[in-house]
């Protein structure tokens, strides 16, 4: 605060302090001080500024001199003591008084101030009349600004805001708080994205910040943009904004005018509609599809829309009775409910997530839906409940759920109807338009030809694993002196069958041979090859040649079948000696548990894979003991994303160590701890468990 710049006198409260930002940083302001005699006391750098004199030339002098002559500012000089005299006596009296008086500057010019005065005792107890002073001029100036400065911010139709360095609101007027429906107060102290929300991946941001750090201002700059008062409206703004250096020792920050040309703008507000439904779109074709599972794919189609495009969304199968026959709109319609998500109240996301099995009764909105094959789009009333949803109490959750509107749209690929996909909206969001209804058609077509490719995936893979296991053995001939558990598992719903294979083959004299091996590849073509080596294996097997000639034989037979690569291991084992001869092509090695609980790894009879050719195979051969535990596998047990082979094998040799039990409940144990939640290969594991051995000669 600075001394009044109004005429006449006034009688102050107390000493009114300079703070940051206040006039006293924006006018200049002189200090001197009378002493009882009228004389200058004290004569701070202010006033030599102000009055022109050197404080040398005016201390001791009397404070008459600062004044013009008596009279000489249009008063009577018979009318009482002069200026000088009239604040001493005025400021003692009063204790704290205001006045505006014309000044005499060292040079003669003569121009108003206005003055504060009051009075200070010393330690002396001599009493001081300090006075404060400032041109009027200045004064009337930062007033006049002020006055305006507050009627734009109360009446001016245009939107202001001041930020500070955060960007965070300091200021705004009404304009503004209008235009974004919430009350000026609330915008305080937040953040201006937070109020000004667009879909410009940051622009807007980046273009407060530039200009808070001294860039250059813009003028008329467009931008799109929702508030959270408004969330169904779409706005456009022109901001002409300006860097904002504030008193000294604070920080800068952003002033800006803004003005609503959302009417003048609207090719410009359809452009930010059509690009964030291209935006989601983008994000649909990324996201939708990832994997060949039907569930997985209805589930990223309900994560894109909600809540970008919508409040609530569901995808559903349809049942089809007869898929030759055409649709018939006076038969109910079942469908199955694979994927929801909402963000609507409790009971209605229940209702939604819970549901798995739909009746649509003839005459609902789904039949009409599909009479039209295009997307529609209905009100959530008692109407639509009743056509559409057959059980009452689910009927009134929909109806109290908040939702307004739903829209609905086929999910067709090739010619298919796969099923449905709806989406819903709450009366916070605008209705749907018939650009949406085109985006849901968009992103339904897109779904469904992702969805059918899962099926039609499904059903490969379905095919695969029939073959697979039809041409596995049905049941295993192990014999008298062999006890045999074995597991074949398929890998998940996301990888393809492979060419896994195993069997257990009776020979003459009680002699058994054990076979696994793994045709590289999957689906159809792996399950067909590995079938071929299988049957070819077991009838190799009962002519009894050595385990090496035996892998030679189906190495020519993969070579003519045209099997790239194959792997396998062949045990046979002969109860009478005790003695198993053991041949491998390029196959994880034969691991033997003996009764002590030590493992060996038995690789000496490594050979490379079946379909190579040119190299020869060898045999190897040892003795079991009696109660000795053959483990034979595929490299699905023992090499997983993450983990090599060697690992993967040390792994298994723990465990088959550690293992105990019947030879089921040792393998489950085994699967359990050595495969993943989803396995990406196939697995398979045998284990042979030898019994009644004859002991080796000189034992």
């Amino acid at each position: 605060m600075l001394p009044s710049d109004q005429p006449g006198e006034a009688r102050a409260h107390g000493p009114i302090l300079s703070e940051p930002g206040s006039l006293l940083e924006h006018v200049a302001v002189a200090v001197f001080g009378m002493d009882g005699e009228g004389r200058v006391c004290y004569w701070g750098p202010g006033a030599q500024g102000l009055f022109g004199h050197a404080a040398a030339e005016i201390l001791t002098r009397p404070a008459a001199l600062l004044f013009p002559p008596s009279g000489s500012d249009g008063d009577d000089p018979r009318s009482g003591p002069g200026p000088a005299a009239r604040l001493a006596e005025r400021g003692r009296a009063l204790g704290y008084w205001r006045v505006r008086l014309p000044v005499l500057h060292r040079d003669g010019s003569v121009f108003d101030c206005g003055f504060r005065v009051f009075p200070v005792t010393g330690t002396a107890g001599g009493s001081v009349v300090m006075g404060l002073v400032s041109r009027s001029d200045e004064l009337d100036r930062v007033k006049a600004n002020l006055a305006f400065l507050d009627a734009l911010f109360e009446t001016c139709p245009i939107g202001l805001v001041m930020l500070d360095e955060d960007l965070r609101y300091v200021h705004v007027n009404q304009a503004l708080a209008d235009m974004d429906g919430i009350p000026a107060p609330d915008h305080l102290g937040r953040a201006a994205t937070e109020i000004m929300i667009t879909s410009d991946g940051g622009e807007f941001a980046r273009m407060l910040r530039a200009v808070a750090d001294g860039g250059t201002p813009l003028v008329d700059t467009l931008v799109g943009l929702r508030t959270p008062g408004h969330p169904d409206r779409d706005q456009v703004r022109s901001f002409s904004l300006f860097p904002l250096s504030r008193a000294v020792g604070t920080r800068s920050g952003v002033g800006g005018l803004v003005v609503d040309v959302t009417d003048r703008e609207r090719a410009l507000l359809e452009a930010t509609a059509a690009r964030r439904r291209l935006d989601l779109l983008d994000r649909a074709a990324a996201r939708i599809g990832t994997t060949l599972d039907v569930d997985t794919t209805a589930r990223e189609l309900v994560d894109v829309a909600v809540p970008e495009f919508c409040d609530g969304s569901v995808v559903e199968l349809v049942e089809w009775m007869d898929p030759t026959e055409a649709f018939d709109p006076r038969l109910p319609l079942f469908t199955r409910r694979i994927a929801a998500r909402a963000t609507l109240s409790r009971p209605a996301v229940e209702q939604l997530e819970g549901l798995e099995r739909v009746k649509y009764p003839p005459g609902s909105s789904i039949h009409r839906m599909f009479a039209t094959g295009r997307p529609i789009c209905v009100p959530v009333d008692e109407d639509f409940t009743t056509r559409t949803i057959a059980h009452a109490e689910r009927a009134r959750v929909i109806l109290d759920s908040g939702l307004v509107s739903i829209l609905i749209a086929p999910l067709v690929a090739r010619g298919t109807v796969q099923g449905i996909a709806m989406f819903g909206r709450s009366a916070d969001r605008p209705a749907f338009t018939e650009q949406d209804l085109s985006l849901a058609g968009e992103l339904a077509s897109r779904a469904a030809l992702c969805l059918d490719n899962a099926r039609l995936y499904s059903q490969v893979q379905d095919i695969a694993l029939t073959l697979q296991r039809a041409l596995l053995p049905d049941a295993l001939q192990p014999g008298p002196h062999l006890t045999v558990a074995h597991r074949y598992l398929p890998g998940s719903r996301v990888t393809e069958v492979g060419g896994d294979w195993y069997d257990v083959i009776g020979l003459p004299g009680d002699r058994v041979a054990l076979v696994v091996g793994d045709v590289m590849g999957h689906g159809v073509p792996a399950a067909a090859s590995m079938g071929r080596l299988r049957i070819t294996a077991e009838a190799l097997a009962r002519h009894g040649p050595e385990p090496h000639d035996l892998l030679t034989e189906l190495d020519l037979c993969a070579r003519e079948s045209g099997i790239e690569l194959a792997t396998c291991l062949y045990v046979a084992y002969d109860p009478h000696t005790g003695d198993a001869r053991i041949s491998a092509a390029g196959h994880p090695p034969l691991l033997v548990r003996h009764p002590d609980g030590t493992v060996d790894t038995l690789a000496d009879a490594m050979g490379v894979p079946l379909g190579v050719g040119g190299v020869p195979f060898r045999t190897m051969r040892t003795h079991l003991p009696d109660g000795a535990v053959l483990a034979l596998y595929t490299d699905g047990l023992i090499e997983a994303r993450g983990r090599d082979i060697d690992t993967g094998l040390a792994a298994l040799r723990a465990e088959l160590g550690r293992a105990e039990g019947s030879l089921e409940e040792m393998a489950d144990r085994i699967l359990t701890a050595m495969l993943p939640a989803a396995p990406t290969d196939d697995t398979v594991l045998v284990l042979a468990r030898i019994h009644g051995v004859t002991p080796p000669p000189n034992s």
